[in-house]
């Protein structure tokens, strides 16, 4: 469906509707990746060698894609001491630019 199609046949609340479902019940590509990783994952446990992997393998580790569906935690803030030492760090890291620069 074209967006276009799409934003004639589906109103803002019904899109809303289907944004909060993907948050509960999660669809789509990735969810069938995560699914087909589960089996592979599984294959591979039943026939590893226990010795030389001890650990199980999870759907991530034969399908590398899907880390962008594990959560990951916030970084910690970075607070300095100094006023103008937070802008400038502030300012390079946003625009990429020194204090001087």
């Amino acid at each position: 469906m074209s967006v276009a199609r799409c934003q004639a046949e589906v109103s803002s609340a019904e899109f809303a509707d289907w944004l909060a479902y993907h948050q509960i019940e999660p669809f789509g590509s990735q969810m069938d990746d995560l699914r087909a990783g589960a089996v592979a994952a599984a294959i591979y446990n039943v026939n590893r060698n226990t010795e030389k992997r001890p650990q199980p393998f999870g759907p991530s580790d034969v399908i590398p894609w899907l880390d962008g569906l594990s959560p990951k935690p916030e970084p910690e803030p970075v607070l300095l001491g100094d006023p103008v030492a937070q802008t400038a760090m502030l300012r390079a890291s946003i625009f990429g630019k020194s204090v001087n620069g």
